[in-house]
């Protein structure tokens, strides 16, 4: 997790409503101390001041190295003073000493240690472009960037011509709009990330062109200066340790409103751990009962590896078996019908003469189409999937079209195949991709991250069943590095165990008769349970000493002990006796494509 931060930092001169103080400043800077305060082993491409002014050495202690021209400090470091007051940001005065005088060829020549570069405006879009291909050539491994109000006003082009050819791009709502005439209107090309900070509105990322909202972390602004940068340094921090996008972005957003509420830099040099996602107020883990939980999985058999070898998939070795299964397992979504705002039936079915239920009514669906068309499941198809051609494929025995939610599907499908083929991927190349890494379980991960059908969940749900398919088909498709595993998969039968054996509590009565009545509810509300039950299995893996596949797959197979639709029986459970026994409660099935 080793990052390096050209450009940006200062000795700048605050006045705010209350007082009047010297502070460490500059874009890199608060990038810097926000990465590392996340984890991350930061480096700093700056001038580099000799001696080290007092503002600025508990900054030059926390750097890993401090690259850049020896500089004077008075002379050669940027000074800026800035008015905070009355909610309204002012530059006093502005100096900005030899940064502006920082060229591509002063870079090592060498950039290819480093996880992610990040390249704060250095003055002007030519000169920050010219960075970007600099560190492009020198081996640079991921490239960010971020921009300023000016830079989108004066040169949209140059400013756009770096989003091309950056991986990550940072801006906060008046430049996207700058930018893009809307914020509805942003995007990125397939693979790539942008992430816009929208104030006390919170954040947005943006995957090609998938939205997802964060909400701000309510808190008392005292200073607003680095906020952003801030938020920066904290996702990249948490997107080089592997952490979705979304997660990423969740996980920043605390520490830029810690931030703001102090003066300066100074939360960032905070020696604790940076602030966590807040527990929502309606859904919280039960730390009792998962202690006692864990202590009752910590004594089962570790669970075998489950072959994904059955009547509905591609018996062992079929030729197109990867394909399938890249194609099939993005589809596992969906699977409730609605009537009068509430739940209804699941999706139950006749094909092929045998009564079939969610996803192995879809597995066998899509194994069918494969018998008979066997280049159905590549990404070219895929993305050319007519929803007449998917109607005919989800077909029951009894003519009818079964399958809820059928243009989400279409939807997914054609994201996945548009996707793929953007990159230039196939499901055999990531598996190169993959294999050839230290890490194969964490590359797979990133790279369907950057996939249509994949990306959009934050929590992996359907990247995490993929990987564990790829491992434990008899093809042996992909190995783990030792010490890999899986996240926990959670869709909604691992939701109802929690919810009901008491790993998760609601703490919202309108929420818990919701939940009870089997009524929809809001994906606020949806995403707090979801979350909570992935806090819930995480504690519960690392209390047990157990693998997180062994903990997902005994709670995932409650699905038949305690089933949605019929009384639990609950003599069949190993952990009955300490059971929170909810059987009243179910469990959200929001109609997104996650689960």
């Amino acid at each position: 997790m080793s990052l390096l931060i050209i450009g940006g930092t200062s000795t700048d001169i605050l006045h705010l409503d209350s007082q009047t103080l010297p502070s460490a400043g500059g874009a890199g800077m608060y990038t810097a101390m926000a990465a590392h305060r996340c984890g991350s082993n930061v480096s700093l491409f700056a001038p580099n001041p000799n001696p080290v002014p007092d503002v600025l050495q508990p900054i030059a202690d926390r750097l890993a190295e401090w690259l850049g021209p020896i500089v004077e400090p008075e002379e050669g470091l940027p000074h800026f003073e800035i008015s905070q007051r009355g909610g309204k940001t002012e530059y006093l005065k502005a100096t900005f000493g030899a940064e502006s005088t920082l060229t591509p060829d002063m870079l090592p020549t060498n950039l290819s240690k480093y996880d992610c570069i990040h390249i704060v405006p250095l003055g002007n879009a030519q000169k920050q472009l010219s960075f970007v291909e600099a560190c492009r050539n020198s081996g640079a491994k991921k490239i960010s960037a971020g921009t300023y109000l000016i830079s989108v006003n004066e040169s949209p082009e140059q400013v756009r011509s770096i989003m091309k050819n950056t991986d990550i791009f940072f801006m906060n709502q008046s430049e996207a709009i700058g930018l893009f005439g809307s914020l509805e209107a942003a995007h990125t090309e397939a693979g790539k990330l942008l992430f816009i900070t929208l104030g006390a509105d919170g954040a947005c990322v943006i995957q090609g062109n998938h939205k997802t909202f964060i909400p701000s972390v309510p808190t008392t602004e005292l200073d607003p200066t680095g906020a952003g940068d801030t938020f920066c340094g904290a996702t990249l921090a948490y997107l080089a340790q592997g952490k979705h996008p979304v997660m990423a972005a969740q996980h920043a957003v605390p520490l830029a409103a810690q931030m703001i509420a102090h003066v300066g830099p100074t939360a960032l040099l905070f020696n604790e751990a940076a602030p966590a996602i807040p527990s929502s107020p309606k859904a919280q883990t039960n730390p009792a009962q998962i202690k006692k939980i864990s202590k009752m999985v910590a004594a089962l058999d570790e669970a075998a590896p489950f072959n994904f070898i059955s009547p509905e998939l591609p018996p062992a070795y079929h030729p197109k078996a990867l394909d399938y299964f890249f194609a099939v397992t993005l589809q596992q979504f969906s699977f409730w019908n609605e009537k009068n705002n509430r739940y209804h039936t699941p999706l139950i079915a006749p094909l092929g003469g045998v009564s079939q239920k969610g996803a192995f009514y879809l597995f066998d669906a899509y194994r069918r189409r494969l018998e008979s068309d066997a280049d159905f499941c590549s990404p070219e198809r895929q993305a050319n999937l007519s929803r007449a051609e998917l109607l005919e494929i989800f077909k029951a025995d009894d003519g009818s079209d079964p399958m809820p939610a059928l243009d989400l599907h279409l939807e997914m499908a054609n994201a996945y195949g548009r996707d793929m083929l953007a990159l230039r991927l196939t499901p055999e190349t990531v598996l190169q991709k993959a294999r050839a890494s230290a890490t194969p379980l964490a590359t797979l991960i990133s790279i369907l991250d950057k996939v249509g059908g994949y990306k959009e969940d934050p929590l992996r749900k359907k990247s995490g069943l993929l990987a564990l398919i790829l491992n434990q088909r008899p093809e042996a498709f992909l190995t783990f590095a030792a010490g890999e595993q899986v996240e926990p998969v959670i869709d909604y039968h691992l939701m109802r165990s929690c919810l009901r054996v008491g790993l998760v509590d609601i703490l919202d009565e309108d929420l818990k008769t919701k939940i009870t009545n089997r009524e929809l509810i809001s994906p606020a509300d949806e995403w707090a349970i979801r979350l909570t039950a992935y806090r819930a299995i995480e504690e519960v893996v690392a209390l047990s000493g157990k693998s997180t596949g062994a903990v997902d797959w005994f709670f995932f197979g409650a699905r038949k002990r305690c089933p949605e639709m019929t009384e639990p029986e609950c003599s069949l459970c190993q952990i009955d006796s300490v059971c929170a026994h909810r059987r009243e409660l179910f469990q959200p099935v929001l109609r997104t494509s996650f689960y």
